[in-house]
């Protein structure tokens, strides 16, 4: 079995869990997309043969920064759980220069809720994504033989085969990966490498992986995630989009109806199933809904090795309803949820909105790659505004 294979069928859950060459014009005579438009695909055109369930891609231009020499990078997963552009070293032919600290390089080591991390360089590249202009930004390249690895990524993924993807471009809520506490702090993501050895660094703000839409000249205050709806049974692939920001241009203006949730400052708000309230967010890295059951709800979990999802008899209404980090209004949204090995045993089902497991912590709800299926899904980035308020914010 190959790792392509062998995360078809295991959860892969995304979400940070540490602290919150280019494109050619139109023939002439035809409009192309808008600029903010920027292609998603679903284990479609835009992924890798092979990909695991669920998988969301898209491809991003990457420059060297001030030059025209430039690479489009595709197979990137879409992740809303994480921030910043990390790309494999294995996939860039580009010559991009290393961010300073102390003295040395900066290096990051940036731990996954499914227990996989990534390591390797901080870097500076120009990215583009769609037909934005591209801005110039810290990114990581990913590389598990940079210098000497703290602990914890010791056993970071090492190549595109291992990790199922080229790289992550993560577009959640916040305008670093880490934030004011990375700057008086390493909080064990920040490193400043010299010849010999790393040593735990506090990172100014600047120098810290960025959020590439806040970066934007324009489109910078949020983003929209449109993926079309599945058949119950599963699809072979879907292929959907990402619109830049928030009302900011006709196709991304939110409808009078969708509910804005606030975020507290670790980028959750609050979902309630079976009468507890748990801490929720929004995760287009991870490749499920991942939950505990409420009892009595007859979710029983798929029999080893496949105990990370539910299998359930028949399919399960789990009835939720979701507001902000500190109250306010309430989104309901019914979850159904399926029998894992049967949605997934037609070799043909890659994309499916049924599949839900118990894994991650009990107190939390992960709301995966299934929930953005058939539905508009906004994301307000912090400290900007829009018509559904000051991020951070989701909304839907």
């Amino acid at each position: 079995m190959t790792s392509a294979d062998a995360r078809r069928l295991a959860p892969l859950l995304l979400s940070l869990a540490a602290c919150g060459g280019g494109s050619s014009a139109p023939p002439a005579g035809q409009a192309g997309p808008p600029p903010n438009v920027l292609p998603v695909s679903v284990d479609g055109a835009g992924c890798s043969a092979g990909s695991y369930l669920n998988k969301p891609c898209v491809s991003v231009t990457v420059c060297e920064p001030r030059t025209s020499t430039c690479q489009t990078i595709g197979d990137l997963l879409l992740d809303t759980g994480s921030v910043g552009l990390r790309v494999f070293s294995q996939v860039l032919t580009l010559h991009l220069p290393p961010v300073s600290s102390g003295g040395g390089s900066l290096a990051e080591c940036v731990g996954y809720l499914d227990g996989s991390a990534h390591w390797g360089p901080v870097v500076l590249a120009s990215v583009a994504l769609g037909s934005e202009p591209a801005v110039e930004i810290p990114v990581q390249v990913i590389d598990a033989t940079y210098a000497s690895p703290p602990a914890a990524c010791q056993a970071a993924e090492a190549s595109p085969a291992a990790a199922g993807f080229n790289g992550i471009l993560g577009v959640g809520t916040f305008e670093q990966d880490c934030g004011p506490g990375c700057t008086v702090t390493s909080n064990g993501m920040y490193y400043a490498c010299g010849a010999a050895s790393c040593a735990p660094a506090a990172v100014a703000l600047a120098s810290q992986l960025q959020n590439p839409v806040a970066a934007l000249p324009v489109d910078n205050n949020g983003l929209v995630i449109r993926l079309p709806g599945v058949a119950a049974a599963g699809a072979s692939a879907v292929e959907g989009e990402v619109l830049l920001g928030i009302g900011t241009r006709s196709n991304n203006v939110p409808p009078g109806s969708a509910v804005a949730l606030p975020l507290d400052a670790s980028g959750e708000f609050r979902t309630t199933l079976g009468g507890a309230t748990v801490t929720a967010f929004l995760d287009t890295g991870s490749n499920g809904l991942f939950f505990a059951a409420p009892p009595g709800a007859g979710l029983a979990a798929c029999a080893a090795p496949d105990a990370a999802w539910y299998c359930p008899a028949s399919t399960v209404t789990v009835d939720t309803s979701s507001s902000g980090a500190t109250g306010g209004p309430a989104a309901a949204v019914p979850v159904q949820v399926g029998n894992f090995l049967a949605l997934t045993a037609p070799a043909s089902v890659n994309v499916c909105g049924l599949v839900a497991g118990p894994v991650g912590p009990a107190s939390s709800f992960d709301w995966g790659l299934p929930f953005h299926l058939g539905r508009d899904v906004y994301l307000g980035l912090e400290g900007r505004r829009s018509s559904l308020g000051a991020g951070p914010l989701v909304a839907w």
